[in-house]
C-alpha cells in the first residue's frame, strides 16, 4: 500500500512537469530530387521554427525524397548505419543544439530487406524516442475521376503497431498519411493517453481536396479525428509541385479539440506556428463528456497490443 502510494506520488509529480501551453511548428517543406538539398532545407526551417517560439516540431511525409515508389529505395537509409543515414543524423543534431523535439516526418527506412515508411521522434537531447511504421499503405483500387494510380505496397512494408511516445509534452501519437482513414488507430492513441496525435501526410489533390482537412477535424473523439477524440491534431504536408507526377494538397493545419481550425497553411512552402493549451482538452471533455457516455453494454474498443 505503502508502495503503491509513493508509485501515485511520484506519477502524480511527474504530470506536473510536463508541459501543457507550447508552441509547435509545422514546417511545410519544399521536397526536391537531391537529399542533400533536402536535408540542409529541413535544417533550415525547424531553425526559422525555432526561432518563433515552437519546441514541438514537426515535418511532413517523405520529405527527404519525392513521394514515387521508384525514388523510396533511393533514398532509404538504414538508422542501424548512421555513417549513411544523413537525415536521421540531421534530425539528433539539430533538435539537441536547439533543445527542441522534433516528430521528423517521414523518411524511407530500410531494415533487414525491408523498406518502410518511418517517424521518428527525436527529444530536446538528441536522442531518437520512439519510431512509428506507417501501418496502412497507400494502394489506390479504382480511381476516381482524376486520381492518380499510385501503390505504396509496390516498395514498402507496413507496420505492425500504433505509437504514442511520452515526450515534455506529454503523451503523443503518431499516424502517417493514410494511417489517417482509421479511426480504430487514433482511438488505440488516445486510449493510450495521447493529448495530441500527429499526421505527417502527403493527400494528392483529390483526396486532399475532399478528406484532408475533414480527417482531421474528425479525428477529435475517438474517431480518427480531433472532435472525436477530443485531443489535438496536428498535421504537415510537403509544399506542393504542380510538376510532379504525384501533385500534394499541402494545407498543413493544427486542429484543436473541439474540431475548430487553430492554423493552417496554403499550398507553398511555410512554416506556421500554433499556440498548444491541453486545458482545452479538459474543457471539451467536461462540456460533452462522450467517453462516460459510452454504450460499452453494446459494443466495446479492443486494443489488442495496449
Amino acid at each position: 500500500m505503502i508502495v503503491d502510494s509513493f508509485l501515485f506520488y511520484l506519477h502524480f509529480l511527474w504530470g506536473f512537469e510536463k508541459k501543457k501551453k507550447f508552441k509547435i511548428g509545422i514546417c511545410q517543406l519544399k521536397v526536391t530530387t537531391e537529399k542533400n538539398v533536402n536535408i540542409l532545407n529541413a535544417r533550415n526551417l525547424i531553425q526559422v521554427a525555432a526561432e518563433q517560439g515552437a519546441s514541438l516540431i514537426l515535418l511532413p511525409e517523405m520529405w527527404n525524397c519525392p513521394y514515387s515508389t521508384d525514388m523510396f529505395g533511393k533514398f532509404a537509409e538504414d538508422f542501424n548505419d548512421l555513417d549513411s543515414a544523413s537525415s536521421f543524423l540531421m534530425l539528433s543534431e539539430v533538435a539537441s543544439a536547439l533543445g527542441v523535439t522534433i516528430i521528423g516526418g517521414s523518411i524511407p527506412e530500410k531494415d533487414a530487406g525491408q523498406m518502410y515508411n518511418t517517424c521518428t521522434v527525436f527529444g530536446p537531447n538528441g536522442e531518437l524516442k520512439a519510431k512509428h511504421r506507417k501501418i496502412y499503405l497507400f494502394d489506390i483500387g479504382k480511381p476516381l475521376p482524376g486520381e492518380v494510380q499510385f501503390k505504396e505496397s509496390d516498395s514498402i512494408s507496413a507496420g505492425d503497431k500504433p505509437t504514442v511516445v511520452d515526450t515534455d509534452f506529454g503523451c503523443i501519437g503518431i499516424g502517417i498519411c493514410h494511417d489517417i482513414r482509421f479511426p480504430e488507430l487514433a482511438m488505440a492513441c488516445s486510449a493510450r493517453g495521447a493529448h495530441l496525435i500527429c499526421y505527417p501526410g502527403a493527400f494528392n489533390m483529390s483526396t486532399g481536396a475532399a478528406l484532408w482537412e475533414l480527417e482531421q477535424r474528425s479525428r477529435q473523439d475517438d474517431s480518427a479525428s480531433a472532435v472525436d477524440n477530443q485531443l489535438y491534431v496536428a498535421s504537415c504536408s510537403p509544399s506542393r509541385d504542380s510538376a510532379s507526377s504525384y501533385i500534394i494538397w499541402g494545407h498543413s493545419t493544427v486542429v484543436g479539440p473541439m474540431g475548430e481550425i487553430i492554423a493552417t497553411t496554403g499550398h507553398e512552402e511555410d512554416v506556421i506556428i500554433a499556440d498548444i493549451d491541453y486545458a482545452a482538452i479538459q474543457r471539451a471533455r467536461e462540456s460533452l463528456p462522450l467517453k462516460s457516455q459510452r454504450r460499452d453494454d453494446i459494443y466495446q474498443f479492443v486494443d489488442l497490443l495496449g
